[in-house]
């Protein structure tokens, strides 16, 4: 988005080897250096300067929050990073003012066990009140009893709010209702109002909500307990009632003094918070299970800590990765901490997976490199026809950045080949804003494509990218929410064409695929460099019965560009300046 347009622990010896049954005249050959071997790698150990960690006791709580909110309320493309931590207990008279890169969360088994008597607060005052810029920060597992009454939760992309308890209100928009571009809240409990006031799109997943106050273009809910009925696209809500299939991010939690990381189980046909009744369900793992990575550390030991069997816990920072991180083993969890970010250098692949079961990955960000990289995250091999259904990966809370810290050029930023797939909550974009950025400066022709079969996405954000954001290949996809903006740099007609068509489609069902389908999807254009660039449409699919979308719209900003229709040849045309959406309500 942009505000243009609206906006040791386990120490290892080294193995003593004895050769026996040898004849007395011979001579053994000389033993390997141990040297030669590298030693294993410890699990668990310190989380480092930047995950900071509080009990109710604490001296100096506000002021620390203060302290790391004032170095990042403006940093949007610094390289600070922070994580902080409560443990169970209750606090009163904080105002967590969360910046660019800081996470905050409790360190219970529910959000209940770590009550706040404050607020956590995002607001733009840094911005002149847009708040379509606030990025990558998060919540997660706290229960607040806001001062007020009422909580201020002003974000845009990236910046989850998931597993929160709100004794009160939830208000979405910044102070004085400036411009704001949408976000996503999973696994919460809101006892009062949602206020969404000017969010232009929102995802509310598996949560429960006392009520909702409005909606201005695209309000989408899955498995919400409280949710407005459907409306689309007066009011403008698509409701359903469960979310086919979802798993909640796994999150790091205190048992007693021992820090473990608690792995929710998959739900199908989803409603309501997991952690309403007691010990929420799943299994957990201890902390000396993973390796408690630190930046600097090298691709190669990730990947050795991998092949001892150990998951990996990314602690904030910035890691540069001179090879891809290979997840070869089932079950695996990488998990970042406080937007730690990956970097891959001459052009590898930041992380890929194996065609295995279970494989967690959740909150971390990619960066991409100077050399352009053919793909930042790759989950599966392609080809594969593996079924996963019963235990599948998922991608949660993993966000991809072209540019804007600096030139990066990516071809495709993730790739999903293995079947039954969740992406749940991704923010891939092509910067519009920062340094290195350009038509052919961060150059990034796809965001997301996806190839394997049975692939489910929720809260999908997708922007900015030079051809289509979304190619959807495999059979059986499913999107339930999705936010676009076309690229707002294409300098002419010619740049964008697409054979005969004018433009690529935001979201691009292949043409052999003959099931697919989507709810609640949103494409919005604004070509500030030439306003006259005409869009065919947002979304393009194969007619066929077994492909089917539910309340689309188009939105031409100001009219800065326009769309010919919404999806194939159907639906209005966009026209003049008045920002007013285009929508087919189903499809075909």
């Amino acid at each position: 988005m942009s505000s243009v347009p609206r906006r040791t622990v386990l120490g290892a010896a080294a193995a003593v080897s004895a050769l026996a049954g040898l004849p007395a005249t011979a001579s053994a050959a000389p033993a390997t250096p141990a040297a030669n071997k590298p030693l294993a790698l410890p699990g668990g150990g310190d989380l480092g300067p930047n995950v900071i960690v509080f009990d109710p006791s604490t001296a100096g709580i506000q002021a620390k929050l203060d302290q790391v909110f004032a170095q990042q309320e403006t940093a949007q493309f610094g390289t600070g990073r922070y994580a902080f931590f409560f443990k169970p207990g209750t606090y009163s008279g904080l105002n967590a003012q969360l910046g660019f890169y800081t996470s905050i969360a409790g360190l219970g088994l529910s959000p209940d066990d770590t009550t706040i008597n404050g607020d956590v607060t995002v607001d733009a005052g840094w911005f002149n009140g847009n708040a379509t810029q606030n990025f990558w920060r998060s919540a997660e597992n706290l229960a607040l009893v806001p001062v007020s009454g009422t909580n201020r939760w002003a974000v845009a992309q990236a910046a989850p709010f998931r597993r929160m308890h709100v004794r009160g209100s939830l208000n979405l928009a910044p102070n004085g209702y400036g411009w704001a571009s949408g976000g996503y809240i999973a696994d919460s409990r809101i006892d009062g109002q949602v206020q969404p006031y000017s969010q232009q799109q929102w995802y509310t997943r598996d949560s429960a909500i006392g009520s909702w106050l409005n909606g201005v273009w695209n309000m989408v809910f899955s498995g919400v307990q409280g949710a407005p009925a459907q409306g689309f696209p007066n009011p403008v809500y698509t409701t359903l009632a469960t979310t086919p299939v979802s798993r909640e991010k796994p999150f790091l939690y205190l048992n007693g003094t021992e820090y473990r990381v608690f792995l929710p189980e998959k739900r199908t046909n989803a409603s309501g918070v997991t952690w309403g009744n007691g010990t929420p369900r799943g299994t957990s793992l201890s902390l000396s299970q993973f390796y408690v990575a630190k930046p600097g550390v090298t691709a190669a030991t990730l990947n050795q800590a991998l092949t001892q069997g150990l998951h990996l816990l990314l602690t904030p920072g910035i890691y540069h990765l001179d090879q891809p991180i290979q997840v070869n083993r089932a079950n695996t969890v990488v998990l970042g901490l406080g937007y730690a970010t990956l970097v891959p250098d001459n052009g590898v692949t930041a992380l890929k997976t194996a065609d295995v079961d279970g494989v967690r990955l959740a909150g971390f960000l990619i960066d991409a490199g100077t050399v352009n990289s053919n793909t930042l995250l790759e989950v599966g091999p392609s080809g594969t026809t593996t079924d996963h259904s019963a235990n599948p990966t998922t991608v949660q809370d993993v966000f991809v950045r072209i540019g804007g810290a600096g030139a990066g050029k990516a071809t495709t930023s993730m790739v999903i080949n293995n079947r039954h797939t969740i992406v749940d909550h991704t923010w891939l974009w092509r910067a519009d804003h920062g340094t290195g950025i350009g038509w052919d400066t961060n150059r990034a022709d796809y965001g997301l494509l996806v190839n394997g079969a049975d692939v489910l996405a929720t809260g999908l954000f997708v922007e900015h990218f030079n051809k289509y954001d979304v190619q959807w290949n495999g059979e059986r996809g499913r999107t339930i929410f999705f936010q676009n903006e076309k690229a707002y740099d294409a300098p002419n007609q010619a740049a964008i064409q697409n054979g005969s068509i004018k433009g690529y489609a935001a979201y691009k069902v292949g043409d052999n695929v003959t099931v697919h389908e989507g709810w609640g999807l949103g494409s919005y254009c604004y070509y500030n460099v030439d306003p006259t660039i005409v869009q065919h449409n947002g979304f393009a699919a194969p007619n066929r019965s077994g492909v089917k979308f539910h309340d689309l719209l188009v939105v031409s900003l100001g009219g800065q560009g326009q769309y010919e229709h919404v999806i194939n040849e159907t639906g209005a045309a966009t026209s003049g300046t008045s920002t007013v959406p285009s929508t087919v309500v189903s499809y075909p």
